[in-house]
């Protein structure tokens, strides 16, 4: 069984993001979005909220879980029996950080591989932190995330 895992803050799930778990997960059994819960970064939501919006936003894709972790990757791929991290590219700016970043993961197992996928050109100019940044200001995210997540933005921004 090929299982791989899509790691990420997630924070919020956008369109780029399910762009990567959509193709992604036509190539392997089982794909493990893995929510990364990281106690010295302030997230806009928490693990447990992305979870729920991500699980919303991949109900339609049947070999695709979502969980999330705390500490090394390799040691949650270790774990889960995975063998294979998906890291999607948005530009070649992304790639050094993620470059490096696989280059240790493999140093601290070498029996982990790291798939790099580029994002869809329509959604390359995409971040999390850009549609945070829009919603914050009343812009619209209508095209740039699933609406549980457009709504849950609104929830955080304007229900005060």
């Amino acid at each position: 069984m090929k299982i791989a895992i899509y790691p990420g803050s997630f924070d919020p799930i956008t369109y780029g993001h399910l762009d990567i778990i959509e193709r992604s997960a036509r190539f392997f059994d089982n794909l493990i979005v893995a929510v990364l819960s990281n106690p010295q970064k302030q997230p806009l939501f928490t693990a447990e909220e992305r979870m729920i919006m991500i699980k919303e936003s991949v109900k339609h894709i049947s070999n695709v879980e979502v969980e999330s972790f705390q500490g090394l990757l390799v040691d949650f791929a270790r774990i889960k029996k995975a063998r294979i991290i998906i890291k999607g590219l948005r530009a070649v700016s992304d790639f050094e950080y993620e470059f490096q970043m696989a280059l240790m993961n493999k140093k601290l197992d070498d029996c982990v591989e790291t798939f790099f996928m580029m994002t869809s050109a329509k959604y390359s100019y995409l971040s999390s932190s850009v549609v945070k940044e829009v919603a914050r200001f009343g812009g619209c995210i209508r095209d740039l995330v699933p609406t549980v997540v457009e709504t849950q933005l609104k929830k955080k921004f304007f229900s005060k």
